[in-house]
């Protein structure tokens, strides 16, 4: 019973990284692209490149800090 919790958490953990990560790096991409180069005819294409560029390095972020800012946050609060 024990290992299908944990089981469960991991994916829902993966889950919560892929889909968070997803829209963060969306939202940060698009506002960022639109600050410095504002709404071109390359915006889409430039907007697109950099949201799966930052997808896939925040993912990784998501899965490997986010416990240590947990654990951090416990300590804090």
């Amino acid at each position: 019973m024990k290992d299908l919790v944990s089981k469960q958490e991991v994916k829902r953990k993966l889950v919560f990284a892929l889909i968070m990560g997803m829209i963060t790096t969306g939202i940060i991409s698009f506002a960022l692209i639109a600050i410095n180069l504002g709404i071109t005819e390359s915006f889409l294409k430039t907007w697109i490149k950099s949201w799966i560029l930052a997808y896939v390095f925040v993912i990784p972020a998501i899965l490997f800090i986010a416990p240590c800012v947990e654990r951090l946050v416990s300590r804090l609060v």
